[in-house]
């Protein structure tokens, strides 16, 4: 697709400089654990559970998504090494997670009773557990872009679909430790986010082309947001 390859290449660029930083030298679990924080309060507010970071921070905002999210977000590096092996376990795993306390017990972790939901959300299993993808960027996308738009679980789906993206670029290399905030990324620029996923799910040529382009953006946006963590926690040591 045109204009793909390059912003690839442009995200990557800007991931690796975030994983260059030195701060990462000594103050590495620090900026892991604000980037986790950041990302966990980003994604609840993607799924219209916005609230202030500083007061999820100090523990009084009770909100299910939101403490959904971020107990999804305390998992995530605990699965990386089930993601490539077992994406459907870790997939239920992430949902029992994330709608605790929005969803009835019965559905926690179980995929919607839809067929045409379960024939997608198997070709997609079958994409994860291939071969080492050419381009894992490309990957981490579809896999977002594809559960955004299959919605394979009751409640906080979106949660979901998200730490899914993230656990792709975990376990292909991309950001072994989980260290950029994608879902910053998205949400500065939640209206494309909304029009892009939408689009992505219409299975067009331009639809995956918008879908891929914004995610790119996202990536590059998340790892500035990485950087300002780093360089606010190095000038605190």
């Amino acid at each position: 697709l045109a204009d793909v390859a390059p912003a690839v290449d442009r995200a990557r660029d800007r991931v690796d400089q975030a994983l260059r930083h030195r701060a990462l030298r000594r103050q590495g679990g620090q900026v892991a654990a604000e980037v986790s924080l950041r990302s966990a309060v980003a994604s609840a507010a993607l799924e219209g559970s916005g609230y202030d970071r500083e007061a999820v921070r100090a523990g009084t905002v009770t909100d299910p998504v939101v403490q959904g999210a971020l107990r999804v977000a305390g998992a995530v590096p605990g699965l990386v090494d089930l993601w490539p092996k077992a994406p459907r376990q870790a997939l239920a795993k992430l949902h029992v997670l994330a709608a605790r306390g929005t969803v009835p017990d019965e559905d926690l972790g179980r995929p919607v009773a839809d067929p045409l939901v379960a024939a997608r959300l198997d070709a997609l299993i079958s994409l994860i557990t291939a071969k080492r993808p050419r381009s894992p960027l490309v990957l981490a996308a579809v896999v977002h872009g594809e559960l955004l738009a299959l919605r394979p679980f009751a409640g906080p789906s979106g949660v979901v679909a998200r730490a899914a993206a993230r656990l792709t670029l975990m376990a292909t290399g991309v950001d072994p430790r989980g260290l950029i905030a994608v879902e910053v990324g998205h949400l500065e620029r939640e209206p494309e986010y909304v029009g892009a996923a939408n689009a992505f799910a219409t299975g067009t040529r331009d639809g995956v082309r918008s879908w891929l382009g914004h995610y790119m953006a996202a990536v590059e946006v998340g790892a500035e947001q990485t950087i300002t963590v780093e360089d606010e926690i190095l000038a605190a040591a």
